[in-house]
C-alpha cells in the first residue's frame, strides 16, 4: 500500500488546457543505485501515470475525477481494480474505529514500528501530517531549467530538498494544477499527509516554497540521501480518453480496499 500510494503521489503534477487536451511528463526517480522512469499523463479532469515495479514489470495508475475512481492497471495479466471514494471513505472510519480502541501503549508499539519503517506514525491518520519549514538557499539547473533551491527542516533537521519553477516556465497556469486539489481530497481521509508531499504547485502560505518543485531530495536521520525525484521531459499532446480508463477485455478484480479480494470478476 506505501509503494501503491508513493506511486499515485506521482500522478499529480500538473495538468493542461492548452490545444492539445493534455500533458505527457517524464519523471526520472533514484532510490540507492536503482533509478526508474515514470510518465505521467494528464488532462483537465485525469491522471494516469506508469512506473517500472521492483521485478520490472509495468505498473499503471490513473485517476478519474468525474467519477471518484482510482484504477489499478496490470498489464502482464490483463486485469485491473478500482479504488472508489466510498471505498476511501469507509477505510478511514475503519481507521479511525481502530484507532479509538488502540491503548496508549500499543499506540506507542505502532508508532515506533511505522517510523521505523520510513512512515510518519499514525498521529497523522486523520490531521495532516506537519509541514517542514523551508529556507530558500539560491538557485540551481534541472535539465534545461534554472530553478529556486529550498531547503526543508523538521525542527533543526534537514529532511528534504526542493527546486522550484514557476508554472508559465513549462508552459502552464496556475489553475492547470486544479486536479491535484481533487486527488488530495480524493485520498484525505486515510493519507492526509498526501496534501504535503504531491507536486503540486506551492505557496508560502500552504506549502513554504513558491513555485512548482521539479527535483525534490529527501533525506533520512543520519543525512543521507534516500530517494530524489526529477523533471526530465514535458510536452503538450492530444491525449486519448481510452487512455484514462482500464483496457477492453481486461478482467476486473476486486478492490484492494473491498471487503473481499483474490477472487477475480469478469
Amino acid at each position: 500500500m506505501k509503494r501503491f500510494l508513493s506511486a499515485a503521489a506521482l500522478c499529480v503534477l500538473c495538468t493542461s488546457v492548452y490545444a492539445a487536451n493534455g500533458v505527457v511528463i517524464s519523471m526520472k526517480s533514484t532510490k540507492g543505485e536503482s533509478t526508474t522512469t515514470n510518465q505521467i499523463q494528464l488532462d483537465a479532469n485525469h491522471m494516469r501515470t506508469e512506473m517500472a515495479g521492483r521485478t520490472g514489470a509495468q505498473n499503471t495508475f490513473v485517476f478519474d475525477g468525474v467519477k471518484q475512481t482510482m484504477y489499478i492497471i496490470d498489464d502482464s495479466k490483463k486485469t485491473y481494480s478500482e479504488i472508489t471514494k466510498e471505498d476511501v471513505d469507509r477505510v478511514a472510519a475503519q481507521m479511525q474505529g481502530m484507532m479509538a480502541q488502540v491503548t496508549p501503549e500499543q499506540r506507542a508499539q505502532i508508532e515506533a514500528m511505522m517510523r521505523g519503517r520510513g512512515g510518519r506514525g499514525i498521529s497523522g491518520m486523520g490531521a495532516p501530517a506537519p509541514k517542514p519549514t523551508f529556507k530558500k538557499t539560491g538557485t540551481d539547473k534541472v535539465g534545461k531549467w534554472t530553478c529556486d533551491k529550498y531547503e526543508g527542516y523538521d525542527g533543526d533537521k534537514k529532511t528534504s530538498e526542493v527546486c522550484t519553477v514557476a508554472p508559465t516556465a513549462l508552459g502552464l497556469t496556475a489553475s492547470d494544477f486544479d486536479v491535484t486539489k481533487q486527488f488530495a481530497k480524493f485520498f484525505s481521509g486515510i493519507m492526509p499527509q498526501m496534501a504535503n508531499n504531491v507536486f503540486s504547485l506551492g505557496s508560502l502560505e500552504d506549502r513554504g516554497f513558491v513555485g512548482l518543485p521539479i527535483r525534490s531530495i529527501s533525506y533520512g536521520a543520519d543525512g543521507s540521501v534516500t530517494g530524489t525525484q526529477e523533471l526530465t521531459d514535458i510536452t503538450h499532446q492530444n491525449i486519448p480518453d481510452s487512455t484514462f480508463a482500464p483496457p477492453a477485455g481486461y478482467a476486473k478484480q476486486d478492490s484492494p480496499f473491498g471487503r473481499g479480494r483474490g477472487r477475480g470478476r469478469s
